[in-house]
């Protein structure tokens, strides 16, 4: 049985994460779990699952906490306790589901220890790739939980990157996809809340809808992977059972297909270099009938470009990127910004910044933090 440590519990990630546990009792053994604040339903969790540890953010709420967990359930509580308790308990998969940029110091205090970790937050990797790069060159062990990179390593099993011509990242179309951009200043949280096909957190779904996670996703798989980015491409796939493709240099395309569900990369990374059989909906191709594809509009969605030429200007810039997209929907999903207005800040923040060419973990860090404070001073 392995022991999972699961960072992030009460988030959207976090509770799939949870959902598929609970269906593999014999096979995963919950130790330890965590939550910034929303004790209600970490407390909720604890009860059920009755892990060894609880993680606990705002040590303000430790007293409360308390009182509603067992005794025999350890509370850790502080702001250096989610890399204390990643280091320090013995685990199988520290299972990294913090969302932001919140996840960069337990992920690489995790990966200088050994620790394998799955990774569901994209935003480390695009903050902080190149230094990610040298620790997976060391051996680092990074299992990736995006369920389109998950579908590229799936399909690179057995090869080596030199084999490999192209990665197609695929993407739905987001909620927006038929949606005239002359419309996007009007639209409503809500309206860009209304993704067609994944049930994903409100931050990832304005993502989605800006085309800035599959511009997210390619700084990702740049990393991940070691690939150059003009071997990265994204196509538009509005029936989201491909989730990536991978061309290899003989002309044969290896694709991965799955309903659009996050239990399945999830059950992937926890399985983990094994698979473990399931009884979740099989993907009935008789029944789809057709799998199409297109070229993402660009000019409709400039997200994606912005992103690929940040990934050229390399440095702490894909930093600024992730950080100031970051700080501009959440401005967004509290009403305080128009949609339009987040691509705006971002392309505002870059052009501000000075690069740092080879940066340390602490200036990025420092770096996204000046990025954020220069988004809130710009409203």
């Amino acid at each position: 049985m392995k022991e999972i440590i699961l960072l992030g519990s009460t988030g959207s990630v976090g509770k799939n994460v949870l959902n598929v546990i609970r269906s593999f009792p014999n096979e995963f053994h919950l130790k330890a779990i965590s939550s910034y604040g929303n004790i209600e339903l970490l407390s909720r969790q604890a009860r059920e699952f009755s892990p060894e540890v609880i993680v606990l953010g705002n040590e303000d709420l430790y007293p409360e906490l308390k009182k509603k967990v067992p005794d025999t359930i350890r509370i850790i509580a502080g702001k250096d306790a989610l890399e204390t308790v990643g280091v320090e308990e013995t685990s199988d998969i520290v299972f990294m589901a913090i969302a932001g940029t919140a996840a960069l110091n337990p992920l690489f205090r995790c990966l200088e220890k050994g620790k394998t970790v799955a990774l569901a937050s994209k935003e480390p990797v695009v903050s902080a790739g190149s230094i990610l790069r040298e620790h997976m060159d060391a051996g680092a062990s990074i299992i990736p939980v995006d369920s389109e990179h998950s579908a590229v390593m799936a399909c690179l099993v057995g090869r080596n990157t030199s084999d490999v011509r192209l990665l197609y990242i695929t993407g739905s179309g987001g909620s927006l996809k038929d949606v005239d951009s002359k419309d996007f200043a009007s639209l409503s949280v809500k309206e860009v809340l209304n993704h067609p096909k994944w049930d994903m957190g409100p931050k990832i779904t304005v993502d989605s809808a800006t085309f800035m996670n599959k511009g997210l996703e390619v700084i990702e798989a740049r990393w991940l992977f070691n690939m150059e980015p003009d071997k990265i491409k994204v196509v538009i796939h509005p029936e989201a059972i491909i989730h990536s493709m991978v061309e290899f240099i003989d002309g044969t395309i290896t694709a991965n297909m799955f309903y659009p569900d996050m239990k399945f990369p999830i059950l992937r990374a926890l399985a983990h270099p094994g698979i473990i059989e399931s009884d979740f909906e099989r993907v009935n191709l008789t029944q789809i009938g057709q799998l199409t594809f297109d070229e993402p509009d660009t000019v409709k969605f400039p997200a994606l470009d912005l992103a690929y030429s940040v990934l050229d200007d390399g440095g702490t810039c894909p930093a600024v990127l992730n950080a100031a997209n970051e700080t501009a929907v959440n401005l967004f999903l509290d009403e305080k910004i128009k949609f339009t207005d987040i691509i705006s800040k971002v392309e505002y923040v870059l052009g501000k910044h000075n690069k740092v060419e080879k940066p340390t973990l602490d200036q990025i860090l420092d770096t996204e933090k000046w990025a954020k404070e220069e988004v809130l001073r710009s409203c």
